[in-house]
């Protein structure tokens, strides 16, 4: 971070919006099971095969991405998917519907904590600009 002589302290960057949502884990691989074809509209290709308490934590992160954006109509949840960086940290990639919003808003970087205890799945989402 860059210093500005004569400020003791300056933010650089700007909290757009913050989201948070927690899943059942055995209910959301409850309904993955009972509905095959929900898998292909919620998830990327890339997240499909994991765990069910990962599945749960990428819909949550979903979820939190939206209320970080004010929960605009139209956004696919395909559009939005949990990657991981080279030390294991996840990371959020978006594009198509998600992008389009966060780009109206200026967000510029997300950050993102999951978690999973007691049969539940967590996500929270920070939108910065």
């Amino acid at each position: 971070m860059r210093e500005v002589p004569g400020v003791a302290w300056q933010a650089w960057g700007v909290i757009v919006g913050i989201g948070v949502d927690l899943v059942d884990i055995a209910r959301m691989d409850e309904a993955l099971r009972r509905t095959p074809a929900l898998a292909s509209r919620l998830f990327t290709e890339g997240e499909r095969g994991r765990t069910p308490a990962s599945l749960a934590a990428c819909f949550a992160a979903k979820e939190a991405v939206a209320k970080a954006l004010g929960g605009p109509v139209g956004l696919r949840w395909a559009d939005v998917e949990v990657v991981h960086d080279q030390a294991g940290r996840p990371e959020l990639a978006v594009r198509g519907t998600v992008a389009d919003a966060a780009g109206r808003l200026g967000v510029r970087c997300w950050h993102l904590s999951l978690t999973h205890d007691a049969g539940i799945s967590v996500a929270f989402v920070v939108a910065e600009a």
